[in-house]
Formats: structure tokens, sequence, C-alpha cells
């Protein structure tokens, strides 16, 4: 195919199984486009992914690695990897591959029928889970869209699946306004889209939980919960309207 994409990895201790994905997905681009990069993001890991990453880029020379510090929060992560990336086309996705990325085949068709984004779910009818969440995870995400919904964005089944397709300038100018850093950045991203008229496309895929997730139970569905509130209160006040560096105030 012609399309030349960028896919974006956060990682956040990942040494793990950083190794087998970028192996994974590197089979899968050559094998598929014209060209890729694949861009990890190393959100101060305090393990060896950093490393790992830089040995395996000598190897693979499409593996391209951003490395800072501290660790940040994911939206944090991903925004700093989409607005170092050049493709047409754009993926991210979750360093434990809970989407296998075959899966992109059919976000892909969906951006060639013209949708501007396209988003995997877990929440529509010919979704498929190969492996569940625990009871209680499965039931904070419940409730987090609900919220989504009541404050934010309407129409969305599932804004926190980690596999998102957009076109590649679409999202660079999108992570370009965002300013979220936690969890809650998919909903940030996906209001400022619909905000801009772009085409937004839903897609069953599937998905494996995986058993080291790095959402803290006790903590971060708090902080999620205020990260919406802050979206909303940038939609009311106008902020997403004025430059970037207002945003951060």
């Amino acid at each position: 195919m012609n399309d030349f994409i960028s896919i974006v990895i956060p990682a956040y201790n990942e040494e793990s199984r950083i190794r087998p994905t970028l192996e994974k997905v590197y089979a899968y681009c050559t094998d598929r486009f014209r060209k890729s990069e694949i861009i990890v993001v190393n959100d101060g890991s305090s393990d060896n992914t950093a490393s790992l990453v830089k040995n395996l880029s000598r190897r693979l020379n499409n593996i391209n690695l951003i490395h800072y510090p501290q660790n940040a929060g994911k939206g944090c992560a991903v925004r700093k990897g989409v607005l170092a990336s050049s493709g047409n086309l754009l993926l991210t996705c979750d360093a434990d591959l809970s989407t296998p990325i075959e899966e992109l085949e059919k976000l892909i068709s969906f951006i060639h029928s013209d949708y501007d984004i396209a988003i995997g779910s877990r929440g529509l009818k010919d979704s498929c889970i190969l492996a569940r969440q625990p009871w209680y995870r499965e039931d904070m995400g419940k409730i987090f869209n609900v919220f989504v919904r009541m404050l934010v964005i309407r129409g969305i089944k599932d804004t926190q699946c980690g596999f998102k397709l957009f076109k590649g300038d679409i999202a660079r100018a999108l992570f370009n306004k965002s300013c979220i850093d936690g969890f809650s950045f998919d909903v940030e991203v996906l209001y400022l889209a619909k905000k801009a008229g772009y085409t937004i496309k839903e897609v069953p895929v599937r998905w494996m939980n995986s058993p080291f997730s790095s959402v803290e139970i006790m903590s971060d569905p708090l902080k999620m919960f205020l990260e919406l509130l802050k979206i909303k209160s940038n939609s009311l006040t106008g902020k997403y309207n004025q430059p970037r560096q207002n945003l951060q105030k």
C-alpha cells in the first residue's frame, strides 16, 4: 500500500513485553506499507524500557525512541509521539498490543472511505473480547463512560480503547490543541475532533485484557473524572479557541 504510517506507542515500565510488541509491529509494517515509522515514547520508565528500545532500533531502522526522565502521563506521551510524527496515517496503540496490530486493516478501510478518524471499540455488538477485565475494572469503565456522555461527548460507546487511526495531519492538529496529560486524553481529542467537524467511525475490534494494566484502581478514576471536568471547563470558557500555551494555565 502506498501509505506512510506512523505508529505511536506510549511505554511506561514495559521491559517485559516491548521487544515482542515492536517485532510484531515492525514485521506487519514492513509487509504492509510503503514506508513506516514506529515512535516509542518512554514515559519516565524506571526499568530498562528505554535501553531495550534503543538497542532494538539499531537492528530495526524505522523504530524511533523519545525519552524523558520523569513520568508525565499517557496523554503527554502520546502527544509527544504524535507531534514528532510524519506519516499521512497515524495509529496510536498500546505497548501490550491488547488490540492485535492486524486489526488495523479494519480501521484503514474506513480512512480510505474518507473518514478522518477510525477508533477501535470494545463496546459494539461485533466487538470480540478475547479476555475480559476483572469485573471492577469493567464497572469502572462503564461508570466513566456515563460521565463522558454526560459532560463531554455523546455517541461514542468506547472512548478508551487505545487503538485509534487518524489521518496524519488531522492527528497532529488535534494533539497540538490538547492539554490533558492523563488517561482522559482520548476523550479530549475526540471532543476536539467533533468540535472541528471531523468524521469519526467507531469500529468493532478484537481485544484482550492485559493483567498488567498501568491504571491505578484507587487513584486514577478520580484523576480521570477531574480531567473530564477540565475538558468541560475549557470548552465552556473557550480556551480551546485560544493559543496552546493558554490551555496549560
